[in-house]
């Protein structure tokens, strides 16, 4: 059985609204959600021993998400990931977005849906938050109505996303929580195997733009099939900066 706390955790400034704080806790797993950009802020689990870790990269406080940061835990949207050089065709119509990752457009952007106050509301087991993205928002056609819900389900933390468009626009939502197993504020992830259970995926081209079509994944000699395993941030060096 899930519980849900509600709490205070900032306000924005020059009277931009209240931020607040959700925390869902089941016997297995606490998670923490703040309503600006349905942030993660915090997700603890138990390891094999039975010690409990946060095992998500983010901040204490709502300061911490206002300054210039990856990120941290948010949902991003209205695309996730790189737009080639901020243009796109929808219906024969060119579209032009900013550029605020050179050359590209990035996770939505300059104001994305990580950098918005989402209207929360309590579920049982969770929490469920909504906007509506404007038409022409950040570049992009058409009114867009996003519903993003977190639930506890037994061990696991569910988390479905919703768009309704009232035209043909491109939408791709995430979330954006950077994981370290060991628990925060352990020195890296190297050490940390990626498994994922699809049977194709998206290849990444220069800039990481995707390129069109769907590549097979490798089948893992291991696991099931469908697995896709690989080490996070393969290429990684230390001076790469994440987005």
């Amino acid at each position: 059985m899930a519980s849900v706390t509600r709490a205070v955790f900032g306000e924005l400034p020059s009277g931009g609204g209240t931020v607040e704080k959700f925390q869902l806790q089941s016997d297995l797993l606490r998670v923490d959600i703040i309503s600006w950009g349905c942030t993660i802020t915090a997700l603890e689990v138990k390891d094999r021993q039975g010690r409990a870790s946060d095992v998500v990269l983010g901040f204490a406080e709502l300061e911490g998400y206002l300054q210039k940061q990856p990120y941290f835990g948010a949902v991003i949207g209205r695309v996730a990931n790189r737009i080639a050089k901020g243009t796109f065709k929808v219906d024969g119509k060119e579209y032009h977005l900013a550029i605020n990752k050179e050359p590209n457009s990035l996770h939505g952007g300059v104001r994305g849906f990580d950098k918005v106050l989402w209207t929360p509301r309590v579920l049982s087991n969770g929490v469920q938050f909504s906007r509506v993205s404007p038409d022409g928002e950040e570049g992009y056609p058409g009114e867009l109505k996003v519903w993003v819900t977190y639930t506890l389900d037994g061990g696991e933390l569910v988390v479905n996303y919703r768009a309704q468009a009232s035209q043909a626009t491109p939408v791709n939502l995430t979330n954006h929580s950077y994981f370290n197993l060991a628990g925060q504020g352990s020195p890296n992830i190297y050490g940390h195997e990626v498994t994922i259970e699809a049977g194709y995926l998206l290849a990444c081209i220069l800039e990481m733009i995707y390129q069109d079509g769907l590549m097979r994944c490798q089948m893992s000699t291991c696991a099931h099939e469908r697995l896709y395993r690989r080490p996070p941030y393969a290429n990684l060096t230390d001076s790469s900066e994440p987005d």
